[in-house]
């Protein structure tokens, strides 16, 4: 007998589906999934207040996933943050014969350690920048002398898309020695524009999503700190079909060959005079790239995850609507430092009255009603005809939106609006 609400129907097409994760990314990926027909209950482990209007949530209170999919009866698990996945739980999914989204723990080691990852690069000739592995920080320094400045430090392991530090000179290399640890990849400074290149794959299939472009740093003009994305937008002309191609050829498919990775694999790039370049793997869907892809995408998820987990991609696509999409983070005052929490937030219904769709990242239910409960709280998306109208509702909704030291960047896809004027 299953002891969670809505207990699932009987079996056929409809179907079964849990989602782990908390954030904006799960709530995007829910809010796509839940507009299917397939769908006969949607779970989240553990879900955000967002997630909750769309299905059930299932705080986990110390059981397991894999217990949680067998007491709600799971047809398929999406996995959105990487930690279980490096972790290992696609194995014990598979293991146990269940249908689960995601990379085993030996492909998601492409994200779990930067120096496994860029030596990957090398072996495999995908293009990437000139790198050197230490795991102390006398070799650190001395490395650091055969680059020159501007130079990157990468932390090895996972630190939640902040663990890249851009130093530019010997004192700022030291400061960020200390905070990133000793085992760290240095990396020359690659001049170009970045894009976000995301697939879904069954180990011998790949399906490209449309490119989109990730805004990390905490302020305008890209000042400021790293953090987990203050936006992002997805647009066609980001990548040209020349760029495309290569990317596909010379860094995708080699990777996918390699490894036969399973899942949401995501290229940060670096579009360089020389051609792309890879930045970095990301092993599961971009969060916030995963906002505007979900709210461009056209066709039914769910069927299309389906076949990716059972191995069956092949002659299977995607169809996107060509209007570019927008999502600004609405972020607490002091991320990615400290911050407060428990904000009281208003404005919501006003902003999706607007045309926009928002997505909670870091929110819960308290005394008072929604507030704050993390550092990036929502991510505001919206739609346009072009990158400008879609920038332009973006905000226009996230103006009608308030939290007690609400921050977020005001020139999220601006950059973009050159490519318009070519």
């Amino acid at each position: 007998m299953h002891p969670w609400p809505g207990r699932p129907g009987q079996k056929g097409t409809a179907l079964n589906v849990l989602i782990i994760g908390s954030g904006g990314r799960e709530h995007a990926l829910a809010w796509r999934i839940a507009q299917s027909p397939l769908v006969t209950h949607l779970y989240c482990a553990p879900g955000n207040p967002g997630m909750a209007q769309l299905g059930t949530c299932l705080p986990p209170a110390g059981i397991s996933y894999l217990s949680l999919a067998d007491q709600v009866d799971a047809d398929l698990t999406i996995v959105g943050p990487e930690v279980p996945l490096v972790c290992g739980l696609v194995d014990e999914f598979r293991i146990a014969g269940r249908l689960i989204i995601g990379p085993t723990a030996q492909a998601a080691r492409l994200e779990g350690s930067k120096i496994f990852a860029k030596r990957f690069f090398a072996r495999h000739a995908i293009p990437t920048a000139r790198f050197e592995a230490v795991d102390n920080r006398e070799d650190a320094l001395r490395a650091l002398r055969r680059f020159h400045y501007p130079v990157v430090l990468k932390a090895d392991g996972l630190m939640a898309g902040k663990g890249v530090i851009i130093v530019h000179d010997e004192t700022e290399a030291q400061r960020a020695i200390d905070t990133l640890g000793d085992r760290l990849v240095i990396e020359e400074f690659l001049e170009g524009e970045e894009a976000s290149f995301i697939v879904l794959s069954d180990g011998r299939t790949v399906i490209p999503m449309e490119p989109s472009q990730d805004h990390k740093r905490a302020f305008d003009a890209d000042q400021g700190p790293n953090t987990g994305g203050m936006g992002a937008y997805s647009d066609s002309l980001i990548l040209n079909p020349q760029q495309t191609r290569e990317v596909m050829e010379r860094i995708i498919l080699p990777t996918v060959e390699a490894t036969r990775f399973t899942g949401f694999l995501y290229a940060g790039l670096m579009l360089t005079p020389d051609g792309p370049k890879l930045l970095e793997y990301n092993v599961r869907m971009g969060d916030p790239e995963a906002q505007p892809l979900m709210h461009r995408l056209k066709t039914d998820l769910l069927p299309v995850l389906l076949a990716a987990a059972r191995g069956e991609l092949a002659g299977t696509t995607l169809e996107w609507n060509p209007e570019p999409s927008v999502c600004v983070v609405a972020a607490s005052g002091g991320y990615p430092g400290s911050y407060p929490v428990g904000m009281p937030i208003s404005g919501i219904d006003e902003a999706e009255a607007a045309g926009a769709t928002v997505f909670h990242a870091g929110t819960r239910l308290g005394p008072r009603g929604l507030e704050t409960a993390g550092g990036r709280v929502l991510g505001v998306t919206a739609s346009g005809r072009d990158l400008a109208d879609a920038i332009d509702r973006t905000y226009s909704a996230l103006r009608k939106i308030h939290f007690d030291r609400m921050h977020y960047r005001t020139d999220i896809g601006r950059k973009g609006l050159t490519r318009y004027n070519k």
